[in-house]
């Protein structure tokens, strides 16, 4: 791309990149053998390894464990996380732990809530994939532009999930929010990734799924343009922040580049013309 177009493109990790949402559910499945086979229970296989245990090892019934299962995503979406203040571990056990104990009462049983952490965390990250058409469209895009992985999180959770879905090659530099002093959608981060590639905003994008730290944060730091991955092609209930792009899938990304690229040239040219009038 030319040197008016973009130059760079941040692209966020969970559901833009990876389907977190849906490895997260299977973790949660994985931790029962319930359903008989078939693309339902697939897509559930996450958390029926730790329903299983609670009901095989430790003799809860299927409503009961699946209960406790409920419980912990509904943690796992309201969690508000301070690593000052208590490791990402031990709070992702304490979900559990509270979990077990609101749907079964007696003690508190950290060695369960153990268990069943540890069951889902490794679950959920053995189900963590880059799709091959995803891994093929970021080595295609990063022969013209530099590529950059900015995202939110406890340093420790995203590591893990970079490693696992084995993404470190297709990027010239990663970003972790819990590695910087501001997160998206701080302006402050999204320089710092300007810097790291000898970029100016102006000469970046950023894609991903959320409208609060993606987006916001694109338009905060005053990029060229922010691409909104709506998966389901939902309207927002707010108005704002507005995307520059939509797209729902991140493989229609190349496309809005190419787009970004024709209007560029197509406003030089118009700027070239005024000038030789003038």
């Amino acid at each position: 791309m030319g040197a008016h177009g973009v130059k760079a493109v941040f692209f966020d990790l969970d559901n833009t990149l990876v389907d977190t949402a849906a490895a997260g559910r299977r973790a949660i499945e994985e931790v029962l053998p319930l359903s008989p086979p078939g693309p339902a229970a697939a897509r559930a296989s996450c958390l029926l390894k730790v329903i299983s245990a609670l009901q095989s090892k430790h003799r809860y019934g299927e409503g009961e464990a699946r209960v406790i299962c409920d419980k912990v995503q509904a943690k796992l979406l309201k969690e508000c996380h301070d690593p000052a203040k208590m490791c990402i571990t031990d709070l992702r056990i304490s979900h559990w732990e509270e979990a077990i104990q609101e749907t079964i009462g007696g003690e508190v049983n950290r060695n369960l809530a153990a268990e069943c952490y540890f069951l889902w965390k490794t679950t959920r990250l053995r189900h963590l994939t880059l799709a091959e058409d995803t891994r093929g469209m970021l080595t295609e895009l990063r022969k013209r532009v530099r590529l950059l992985l900015l995202t939110n999180g406890d340093k420790q959770t995203q590591r893990e999930k970079i490693e696992a879905c084995a993404c470190q090659p297709y990027f010239d530099a990663i970003v972790v929010g819990g590695e910087q002093k501001e997160e998206k959608p701080a302006p402050s981060i999204f320089h710092y990734c300007c810097d790291l590639l000898g970029v100016q905003p102006a000469e970046c994008v950023m894609v991903g799924d959320s409208l609060d730290t993606d987006i916001q944060g694109g338009l905060n730091a005053g990029l060229k343009a922010t691409v909104w991955l709506n998966k389901a092609m939902t309207t927002p209930v707010d108005t704002s922040p507005v995307p520059h792009y939509i797209i729902s899938s991140v493989l229609d990304l190349p496309a809005v580049l190419q787009k970004m690229e024709r209007k560029s040239n197509a406003n030089l040219g118009t700027d070239h013309m005024a000038s030789s009038n003038g």
